[in-house]
């Protein structure tokens, strides 16, 4: 098999640096544009198409459907081609798309049918990016130790805009119409298509690999096999797959629960829903330290737990109604989103370290598909719910089922590797004196 040659400077290059820098702000602003949607997508559905709140409930599911379907394709695809051109391109189809939501919006010729057409279109750009995105970095940063720092920045910025984002894009929608929060979010596609374009650090790509009839086929094969035998992947996998299954349908119909039961206006919404998300940036910057103090199988526990514990009270607090009960969401969302702000760049790590790089991007597509495909059907049963047993009953179906995530969690490789590191600071127990990290090729 051949290669291209292609002179990789030193790891952790000034060069390496600035690329990072233009990464993270372009990525930064693109996740600020799609916090604006958070808001604007449900709002456009109940309020410009005179749709119902279980109608509008579909929306994320047009969005995500695309990675049960593409997903695993992507990721064989994407182990053969530049990841940089393909976050270009495929920033570029969300931009063509959410500009005719935009245009056809403001003219008013937009209908929930080509919402829905639109937001497909989009969803599959968004499923080659991500896996493109997460499969990217690795080949920038070397060092186990800045790549986790890295993916803690950019799980930064991400929960920077789930906090602020929605307190800005709701003054706004209230102020400028819900429109121009369509348009705000186009425009930052275009911003991270420039950053994209300047990165100069260029990964290795395969040469012109052999494709036999099915080679696809036999890429995905070999990406789900790893992930399945793998002692600490398949675990994760299966925690956070169940966990976003149920708290997509929380995290949907909350914007309308919002409006519809607690009777907020959107610029109150958006300030609500972004307290909530304060706590993500909290959680980001305490998942090293975390790490460091408990390692990363514990920390991956203890993440896990506080989200979990944070759900189970949103729906509880909730409920009371009135200024109380809406400050009790908040508070309650707030430790859900420390526990999440902690677990995904522990995940994400764990993931990008224990993957050999020919299967980086198979890996990743495996857990886009689970994860994100998870939002999809979450989605689903949100609308599904809503329509038979009303909003109240559908948050706390998603709110009790996060729970499920927790035995999916603690097995496994997961589990032995917390038993053996707790017996390495227990002087008298007779163990070996560590643990390796790594579980590849282990069943």
């Amino acid at each position: 098999m051949t290669a291209h040659t292609i002179i990789e400077p030193p790891a952790e290059t000034p060069s390496r640096k600035r690329d990072f820098g233009k990464l993270w702000a372009g990525q930064s602003v693109s996740l600020f544009g799609d916090e604006f949607m958070v808001l604007a997508l449900p709002l456009l559905s109940v309020t410009l198409l005179h749709t119902s709140a279980a109608t509008a409930a579909l929306l994320p599911f047009a969005l995500f459907v695309p990675f049960l379907i593409l997903g695993l394709p992507a990721g064989a695809i994407i182990d053969r081609v530049s990841r940089r051109i393909t976050m270009i391109v495929c920033n570029t189809v969300q931009l063509a798309a959410f500009t005719l939501i935009w245009l056809l919006a403001a003219v008013h010729h937009l209908n929930f049918a080509i919402l829905v057409g639109l937001l497909l279109l989009s969803g599959c750009g968004v499923v080659f990016f991500q896996i493109a995105y997460t499969s990217y970095l690795p080949s920038l940063i070397a060092d186990t130790d800045e790549l986790h720092r890295g993916n803690a920045r950019l799980a930064l910025s991400e929960s920077t805009a789930k906090s602020v984002g929605p307190m800005i894009a709701g003054p706004l929608i209230q102020i400028l119409g819900v429109v121009t929060a369509v348009s705000l979010n186009a425009a930052s596609f275009a911003i991270s298509i420039f950053s994209l374009s300047t990165l100069r650090h260029r990964e290795p790509i395969p040469g012109a690999r052999p494709r036999p009839k099915g080679w696809i086929r036999r890429d995905i094969a070999d990406g789900l096999r790893f992930v399945v035998s793998h002692r600490v992947l398949e675990p994760t996998f299966a925690c956070s797959t169940t966990y976003v299954l149920f708290l997509s349908m929380v995290e949907t119909l909350l914007v309308l629960y919002c409006l519809n039961v607690l009777h907020l206006a959107p610029r109150l919404i958006g300030v609500v829903i972004g307290a909530a998300a304060a706590g993500y940036p909290i959680g980001n910057l305490l998942s090293t330290r975390l790490t460091k103090a408990l390692g990363t199988h514990t920390a991956l526990m203890v993440a896990a737990t506080t989200s979990v514990a944070g759900i189970l009270l949103m729906p509880a607090l909730g409920m009371i109604g009135g200024i109380v009960g809406t400050s009790g969401l908040v508070g309650a969302s707030v430790l859900h989103s420390i526990g999440e702000g902690m677990y995904s760049p522990i995940a994400l790590t764990v993931r990008q370290v224990e993957s050999p790089s020919e299967l980086l991007s198979r890996v990743g597509s495996v857990q886009r598909v689970f994860t994100w495909g998870a939002v999809a059907l979450g989605s689903l049963l949100a609308a599904g719910a809503t329509a038979v047993l009303g909003l109240d009953a559908a948050i706390w179906i998603g709110a009790v089922g996060t729970v499920l995530a927790l035995p999916a969690l603690f097995r496994r490789g997961v589990f032995d590797a917390v038993l053996a590191r707790a017996k390495t600071v227990n002087p008298g127990a007779n163990h070996p004196p560590s643990l390796s990290p790594t579980w590849r090729n282990q069943s």
